[in-house]
């Protein structure tokens, strides 16, 4: 596992400076959690693994065609694998919600809160900063995304990498222990965030 990318989420993206052909005044989109999602991907020494996190609600904040704001929660009781299958998928999940990893079970849930939005010049494409708050610990990040209308749903989109050790992730992390030789997971993992919104 290679930086046990989890979502981790979070969890995880979409908000952003849009004008929106259809949106004249103020409203709220409502995330949609069947047609959303998250996947991660983290990195160790020796390959990677990956798989998808839950989005559990969320909304996205629409003022004149330009999107100011936003916020989304992912359950990180679903994270799960999705390229092992039978034993060692059952092994990997259980060791991500586990206290060396996430702690699914004190920390259900994690979030991300957008805080600022700047167009990138193009249309659609913004720069997002927000506050992301995995196992009870807020950081600041920052990421690209894009926003764009589906007859009546906003999709968003957007990439990021999240350093596990700003969340005390600490298995397997040169951050917080030596000579871990090949057993290194490496700290940062990518995030992909799918955000389905609809007034």
């Amino acid at each position: 596992m290679k930086n046990i990318s989890f979502f981790g989420i979070l969890p995880f993206l979409a908000l952003f400076l849009a004008p929106l052909t259809n949106s004249h005044d103020g409203s709220t989109y409502t995330v949609n959690s069947t047609e959303s999602q998250v996947q991660w991907k983290a990195y160790k020494v020796t390959g990677a693994h990956e798989g998808l996190i839950t989005v559990k609600d969320g909304n996205l904040d629409i003022e004149d065609g330009v999107l100011t704001g936003g916020a989304f929660t992912i359950d990180m009781t679903s994270i799960n694998c999705t390229d092992l299958s039978g034993e060692y998928k059952g092994k990997l999940e259980g060791h991500l919600h586990s206290p060396d990893f996430f702690a699914t079970a004190e920390f259900p849930t994690a979030t991300l809160q957008i805080t600022k939005v700047s167009p990138k010049g193009t249309p659609g494409d913004y720069k997002i900063t927000g506050d992301l708050n995995i196992k009870g610990i807020t950081k600041e990040v920052k990421f690209y995304a894009n926003i764009a209308e589906n007859g009546a749903k906003v999709i968003a989109t957007a990439d990021l990498k999240v350093d596990r050790s700003d969340f005390n992730v600490r298995y397997g992390s040169g951050s917080f222990f030596e000579n871990l030789g090949d057993k290194t997971v490496y700290d940062e993992f990518d995030l992909t965030i799918k955000l389905v919104a609809t007034k």
